[in-house]
C-alpha cells in the first residue's frame, strides 16, 4: 500500500469527499445488490465452516451450529468497509487484502475469547477450526473476486439498474450526474433534470437533458417508473423542496436529498438525530459507540502483550540510556491529546537536555544535544517505548496521529487549517503520516500540513484493519526510515 491507497484532500471541496478517488453512490444501489454485498462475506465464512467439518469426517453438531451462527453475525459487522460495488478505480487489491485479513483477524479472536471465557473449545476439534481459520480468508478473497465480478456484469446487462433524475441543475446536481455516469458499474440511468430555469439560462448543461419544471419532476417520475429522485436544490429554496415532496409522496421512488454542505472539508459525515430531530455530522470522530469499546480493547491487549514481550529490552535501553549521559532515564513533555487536553507523554531520553517550555527547537541532522545512545535510538524509534504505558494508562492509543509538544501546537494551530481536529482521536505511538515518510523534523509549515493532511485522512477511513496495516507498516518502515534523528 502507498499514500494513493487513501488519497489526501488537500484543500476545500465543491463536492463530496470520500474515501476512494470516485466516489459510490450507496444510496442509489439496488436493493438486490445491497443484500448482496452485506450477506456475502458472512455466508462465505459459514459456508467454509461447515465444508471444514464434513471435510474432515466430523458431524455438524449443534456446538458447530452455534459457532456458525457467532461467525455469521460477528462477519456482518466486522467486514461492512468491504463494499464489492466500489468503482473499478477504486478498488485497491490491497485494501482488500487489508481489510479481509483484518477482519478475519477481529472476528477469529473474539470467537477465540468466547469459546476460552465459556470453555466451548473442548466441544470443537483443533483440526477443524484450524483449517477453518486458515482457510477463510483466502475464500472470502476469491469470493469477492468472483462475485463481485458477476454483480458488474449485471449491471451492465441491465439486470440490475435504477432509474433516476436531478431536480436542480446547479453546479452541486450537475456533479452528482457527472460522477455516477463517469462510472459505468454504477446501476443507476440519470434520465435528465429538473430546473425553473430555461435551458437558454443553463449554459453549459453537459449530462443530461432539461426534462421540464421543478412541478413537473412528480409527473414524469409516476408516469415513467422512476425508481430515484436526487434533489438538489438550495436550502433557500425549502418550499419549493417541501411541496416537491409532497408531491412525490404519490410514487414509489426513493428521495434523496443533497444538502449543500459539501463547502466543508467533511470528516466522518454522517446523519444523525437528537431526540428525534435530524442532524447532520460535519466533522466528527470516527471512534465512538462500539468502535471506542473496539479500539480501548485492541490497545489494551496489544500494549499488555508488548510490554510482557519487551521488558528485558526496555531494562536494557535504560541502563544504557543511564550510562551514556547524566540525567533521568524517562523524558516527560506535556503534550495535547484528546481533545486538545494535555497530556504527559514517556519516552527514553536521547538529549542532554529536557525541552517542555514556550519554544522547542527540534533535534535535526547532526543535533550536538542528542547522546550517544539517544542517535540509535531515535534512529529506530525505540525510544516511544516508554509510551505503550501511556497506552495501558488511556492517554494514548497505538495507533494515531503523533502528539506534538505543547508549544509546537499552539504554533500550528494558527497557521495550518483544521490542525486541531486531529485531536479528536486519542495520539498514537504510530501513525497514517508516519509509515508514508513524515517522521522525524518538520522544519517546515508545509512539511507540517502535509503531516497533518494524512492524520485527518487516517480520520475519515479508520477502522481496526487500517489499524493494523499501520503497525506492519511501522515495523517495515522503522529500521529503514532515516527521516528521524
Amino acid at each position: 500500500m502507498n499514500s494513493k491507497d487513501l488519497p489526501i484532500n488537500h484543500a476545500r471541496v465543491s463536492a463530496p469527499p470520500a474515501s476512494s478517488n470516485e466516489p459510490h453512490f450507496g444510496g442509489s444501489e439496488s436493493p438486490l445488490a445491497a443484500l448482496i454485498n452485506s450477506l456475502l462475506h458472512p455466508l462465505l465464512a459459514t459456508g467454509t465452516l461447515v465444508v471444514c467439518v464434513y471435510g474432515w469426517g466430523e458431524h455438524f453438531t449443534g456446538h458447530y451450529l452455534l459457532l456458525g451462527v457467532l461467525a455469521f453475525f460477528i462477519c456482518s459487522q466486522a467486514f461492512d468497509e468491504i463494499d464489492i460495488l466500489v468503482p473499478w478505480s477504486s478498488f485497491h487489491l490491497t485494501r482488500l487484502i487489508r481489510g479481509v485479513v483484518g477482519g478475519w483477524a477481529i472476528v477469529a479472536a473474539i470467537l477465540l475469547f468466547l469459546g476460552y471465557a465459556t470453555q466451548l473449545t473442548a466441544n470443537f476439534e483443533q483440526h477443524v477450526i484450524l483449517t477453518w481459520f486458515a482457510a477463510t480468508p483466502f475464500v472470502l478473497l476469491l469470493g469477492t473476486k468472483v462475485v463481485r465480478s458477476i454483480v458488474r456484469r449485471a449491471v451492465v446487462a441491465g439486470a440490475i439498474a435504477r432509474s433516476a433524475i436531478v431536480v436542480g441543475a446547479n453546479e452541486l446536481g450537475r456533479e452528482l450526474a457527472s460522477r455516477v455516469r463517469k462510472d459505468q458499474y454504477s446501476g443507476v440511468n440519470i434520465r435528465g433534470f429538473f430546473d425553473d430555469r430555461d435551458s437558454a439560462r443553463l449554459t453549459g448543461l453537459e449530462f443530461g437533458e432539461l426534462l421540464g419544471k421543478v412541478e413537473d419532476a412528480p409527473d414524469f417520475v409516476k408516469r415513467n417508473g422512476i425508481d430515484c429522485v436526487y434533489i438538489a436544490l438550495p436550502i433557500a429554496a425549502q418550499p419549493r423542496i417541501v411541496d416537491l415532496i409532497n408531491a412525490l409522496r404519490d410514487s414509489t421512488a426513493s428521495v434523496y436529498f443533497i444538502p449543500h454542505l459539501f463547502v466543508f472539508d467533511l470528516i466522518q459525515a454522517r446523519v444523525d438525530a437528537v431526540n428525534g430531530i435530524p442532524v447532520v455530522a460535519v466533522c466528527e470522530t470516527p471512534i465512538f459507540g462500539v468502535n471506542a469499546l473496539m479500539k480501548r480493547a485492541f490497545d489494551l491487549v496489544m500494549a499488555s502483550l508488548i510490554l510482557l514481550t519487551i521488558w528485558p529490552l526496555l531494562l536494557l535501553i535504560g541502563i544504557a540510556v543511564r550510562l551514556t549521559s547524566a540525567g533521568p532515564v524517562i523524558f516527560k513533555q506535556r503534550r495535547y491529546g484528546l481533545g486538545g487536553e494535555e497530556i504527559i507523554v514517556y519516552k527514553f531520553r536521547t538529549m542532554t537536555v529536557q525541552e517542555d517550555s514556550a519554544e522547542i527547537i527540534q533535534a535535526r541532522q547532526g543535533d550536538k544535544r542528542v547522546t550517544s545512545s539517544g542517535a540509535w535510538l531515535r534512529r529506530t524509534s525505540l525510544d516511544e517505548l516508554p509510551q505503550f504505558f501511556n497506552v495501558i494508562g488511556g492517554s494514548m492509543s497505538i495507533v494515531g496521529p503523533r502528539p506534538h509538544a505543547v508549544a509546537q501546537n499552539e504554533l500550528y494551530r494558527k497557521l495550518i487549517d483544521g490542525y486541531m481536529i486531529r485531536h479528536k482521536v486519542k495520539p498514537g505511538i504510530t501513525g497514517w503520516a508516519q509509515v508514508n515518510g513524515l517522521r522525524g523534523e518538520t522544519e517546515t509549515v508545509d512539511k507540517m500540513q502535509k503531516r497533518v493532511e494524512y492524520d485527518l485522512d487516517y480520520l475519515r477511513n479508520w477502522s481496526v484493519s487500517l489499524d493494523l496495516w499501520i503497525m506492519v507498516k511501522t515495523l517495515i518502515t522503522m529500521w529503514k526510515d532515516r527521516n528521524a534523528y
